[in-house]
């Protein structure tokens, strides 16, 4: 009987908390949007036709996002492998990469990308420039995130490969790695996130994503401030909808 009392108290404590967290959310929404509301002049008429295009953004984004974050996760595991690799060459070249794309802003590395290789004689149209610069970016940041990954396995577990007679190769891919990505997932999600927002740094070389279709639908009829709230929304849906996935995920 003290058990059921005492889980049912828990329940109202449970339903209580939710609620108040419904309400506090909705609150700030309402403060938000009558905060918009006074002091934009809101064109309905004109976000009936910007609306559509800047949605259209949305797979681009996806696209490049998506593209980024799995040339970072390459990128990262290869630097991963230099960083604990005991060869003086491959642990120079990793951490070079890492320092030089961790020490350097993203915008920078985009503008080097699409402006400086063109005096050098390499030409990129800009969407292969945008995600070869969030790759290479995000994937400096995730080789530290892979190293402490593949760290974090017991090293009990390449001991009992190695006296089952698997060779290095076989244990690094068999037993290593598969607990390796195990444990570096959430850290994956939350770069992917991250990443569907700095993607719109892009939009500075020309690539047609959502920030992009927003300036150039906003700034010829001076609507820009309306324009950019829809962006941020469609970032802000977006966040939300892929960090619910992530938390699927990781459970």
């Amino acid at each position: 009987l003290l058990g059921v009392k005492i889980q049912a108290a828990q329940e109202r404590r449970r339903f209580w908390w939710r609620l108040v967290f419904v309400i506090t959310w909705m609150v700030i929404l309402f403060a938000l949007v009558a905060f918009v509301a006074t002091t934009i002049n809101l064109d309905t008429t004109f976000l009936q036709k910007s609306v559509p295009y800047i949605l259209s953004g949305v797979a681009i984004t996806l696209f490049v996002s998506a593209a980024s974050i799995l040339l970072a996760i390459v990128l990262a595991m290869l630097g991963a492998l230099g960083r604990l690799s005991r060869n003086p060459v491959l642990n120079a070249i990793a951490s070079f990469y890492v320092s030089f794309f961790r020490g350097t802003p993203l915008l920078l590395q985009i503008l080097f990308l699409y402006i400086g290789l063109p005096q050098a004689g390499i030409v990129l149209p800009a969407l292969p420039t945008g995600i070869l610069a969030l790759g290479f970016n995000y994937g400096a940041y995730m080789t530290e995130i892979f190293r402490a990954g593949i760290q974090a396995v017991p090293h009990g577990q390449s001991e009992a490969a190695h006296s089952l007679g698997m060779t290095g190769r076989t244990t690094f891919r068999r037993i290593v790695l598969p607990q390796a990505f195990r444990i570096v997932t959430p850290a994956i999600g939350n770069d992917f996130i991250a990443m569907l927002k700095d993607s719109s740094l892009v939009s500075v070389i020309g690539v047609q994503e959502i920030l992009w279709r927003a300036q150039a639908i906003g700034r010829p009829s001076f609507q820009s401030m309306q324009t950019i709230l829809v962006a941020a929304m469609v970032y802000w849906a977006m966040t939300i909808v892929f960090s619910v996935l992530q938390n699927r995920l990781e459970r």
